[in-house]
């Protein structure tokens, strides 16, 4: 591809590494999250929860866990980037160094998916510790070609609502109100903690309305061979995101603005 050039390289390269030189905060706060959601959920309460496919609630919830880590690291890479970059200008250099726009998103997209795989992965590492330490076995995943189909085409997609949200919003603030008011509670709609077979037709209705369930179910069915809805359905929707998702964050770093306020 014509733009795997010195610039692309080099931006890839600082996205891996600005989030590198903090590792408590992109890499073990989310993963301390994750082991506290493990303890309380799966370890304390799963023996009271019964599930109708039969499987424990702690393998249900580990995939969800390791989705969610993955989607939320993405977002945050690409997001704080182009926000902090707006305060240091460093953003505005994009627009003269030769890199198209496919080659700034893409760069974006591959720092953000290292992390959301890291953080994905060391998740997983820790949700199969808890399993063997409670049932004496690990989950051994179904399939690992949609294991990684999965991960990724969530992981770019939150790296490109990262993009589109950061160049949208003016502060910090802005976009941490993006994550916390929407992209969170849909995160924990999805279908993280709970199966919508256990809700009410109406709200299995809505339910169906979230993007994110698709995601995390298509996930689950990777590792458990479970999952609420078709796996055609989780493809057609994860696959049909990303086009959307990619064409909006193109229109938005050529049309969109660099400048904080």
């Amino acid at each position: 591809m014509s733009f795997l050039n010195v610039s692309f390289i080099t931006l890839v390269r600082r996205e891996i590494h600005r989030y590198l030189k903090v590792l408590f905060q992109t890499i073990f706060t989310p993963l301390v999250n994750s082991i506290l959601y493990l303890l309380i959920f799966g370890v304390s309460l799963g023996d009271n929860i019964k599930l109708q496919s039969g499987i424990t609630y702690l393998a249900f919830i580990i995939p969800g866990l390791v989705m969610m880590a993955c989607l939320n690291n993405a977002f945050q890479n690409s997001s704080s980037s182009i926000v902090s970059g707006k305060f240091s200008g460093d953003v505005e250099d994009w627009r003269v160094v030769p890199l198209t726009t496919q080659g700034i998103i893409w760069a974006l997209c591959i720092g953000a998916l290292s992390r959301g795989f890291l953080v994905g992965f060391l998740t997983l590492i820790v949700g199969e510790l808890f399993y063997y330490w409670t049932y004496g076995e690990i989950i051994h995943i179904q399939s690992y070609f949609l294991f990684l189909v999965f991960l990724t085409v969530g992981a770019i997609v939150f790296s490109l609502v990262g993009i589109i949200v950061a160049i949208w919003a003016k502060t910090f603030d802005e976009m941490s109100a993006v994550g916390s008011l929407i992209l969170t509670p849909l995160m924990f709609l999805g279908g993280v903690f709970f199966s919508i077979q256990s809700l009410s037709p109406f709200w299995q209705q809505v339910s169906l309305y979230n993007p994110l369930l698709y995601y995390i179910n298509g996930f689950r069915f990777a590792m458990l061979g479970e999952s609420d809805v078709s796996l055609q359905l989780c493809l057609i929707v994860s696959v049909l995101s990303l086009f959307i998702s990619f064409f909006i964050a193109k229109y938005a770093i050529e049309k969109g603005s660099f400048q904080r306020w």
